[in-house]
């Protein structure tokens, strides 16, 4: 027996992430590691569980195998519960027909049956594959506020990168009067998260909708959004003022990594009162030898020094070997440094080998000349 929620997050997590090469052609965008000890998809499980929603449903598509058995019950993110909690929901097989997810809007219309169970009021939209913090209990307080039917979340991007967002205007009073899906020539910078909270009543009047319309590509921001204005619903604006980074490139994938480095990170990974949970497993703690000379770097549990390390990020199980040189990269899980070996601006995907006297990337790199190393290869 199901019993009702006041809100209710779908999390949209089936994403290829073909932006991101060889990091996610064995596994799903939102389970690729982050920040040493973390998986990207942690940080909207956490701020989820963080605001006081306790019914998720994770819509997976694209190599679910590993996000699958991360995120497992939700155990470590209190979401293991009998009435609501995770739930992982694939693609499946109905009664007219089967497909993959066509677009965004189309996921969730593939999952109406899930959210109807609850009967919840408020349905929150959230993408598996952001970096950032938000208590969307503040959001639901002014969608509520408003009177609102869509309450967008949205952040102010450079301009001369605006016209890679859905772009949001708005009036004075925060309403969305128009909102332009990638505009050529933007008119503000008010940058969609794709973020979004609806009264449930009208998601499903639109996604019905929405489905039934065979021109349709089945998008949030290119379909629903503007269907919502069109038919002069509320639509209203929510500005977020901190950090956030769609990690959808490696040049953004790297540099948030580096956000989580120095005395006052940009990127803060250890604050109480939002803490990020993860699934992590028991290692021994760090080993650092009498010849490593590590600065400014994230060290995680597992790991063996004896090597240098300047302005990097390792995950679990690392070994940097005497002799060895990492700079400006980010190694993940149980990877083999030998000696000799020299890293710079390098992004390593677990489970490999870089072989004695080895070099990887460019000393001279920059976020935008990452080396990535794809999981379990053998770099001579």
């Amino acid at each position: 027996m199901y019993c009702k929620k006041e809100c209710i997050a779908m999390l949209l997590a089936g994403g290829q992430g073909s932006r991101l090469y060889e990091l996610t052609q064995q596994t799903a965008k939102p389970a690729v590691t982050f920040g040493g000890k973390y998986k990207i998809i942690d940080f909207p499980l956490s701020n989820c569980i963080n605001s006081g929603i306790d019914t998720v449903g994770v819509l997976t598509q694209y190599q679910p195998l590993a996000l699958n058995e991360y995120v497992g019950n939700g155990a470590p993110w209190d979401l293991d519960r009998t009435r609501g909690g995770l739930t992982v929901l694939p693609p499946y097989m109905g009664s007219r027909r089967s497909d993959w997810y066509k677009g965004t809007a189309n996921a969730i219309y593939q999952n109406i049956n899930f959210i109807k169970q609850y009967s919840p009021d408020y349905v929150l939209i959230l993408s598996g594959d952001h970096i950032y913090r938000m208590d969307y209990s503040l959001m639901l307080k002014q969608h509520k506020e408003t009177a609102a039917a869509c309450t967008i979340a949205t952040i102010t991007v450079p301009m001369e990168e605006a016209s890679r967002f859905g772009i949001c205007n708005t009036n004075p009073d925060g309403s969305i009067y128009e909102f332009e899906e990638k505009p050529k020539q933007p008119k503000n910078n008010q940058a969609s998260m794709g973020i979004y909270i609806f009264s449930a009543d009208v998601l499903l009047k639109y996604l019905e909708t929405d489905e039934a319309d065979e021109t349709s590509q089945n998008d949030f921001g290119k379909n629903i959004i503007p269907n919502l204005l069109a038919n002069g619903e509320r639509v209203f604006a929510y500005r977020y003022n901190d950090y956030w980074k769609d990690v959808g490139t490696i040049a953004s994938l790297w540099e948030a990594n580096m956000d989580t480095l120095g005395p006052s990170p940009v990127l803060n990974l250890s604050l109480p009162t939002s803490r990020i949970f993860s699934r992590n497993i028991a290692r021994a703690p760090q080993y650092i030898g009498a010849s490593a000379k590590i600065s400014d770097a994230m060290i995680s549990e597992g790991c063996e020094i004896n090597g240098t390390v300047e302005h990097s990020v390792l995950s679990g199980g690392v070994i940097i070997e005497e002799g060895a040189v990492v700079r400006n990269s980010v190694i993940m899980e149980d990877v083999v440094v030998k000696r000799g070996a020299v890293i710079d601006y390098a992004i390593i995907d677990s489970d490999t080998l870089i072989c004695e006297g080895a070099h990887v990337g460019d000393p001279a790199g920059d976020k935008n000349h990452i080396k990535v190393i794809a999981k379990g290869s053998e770099v001579k």
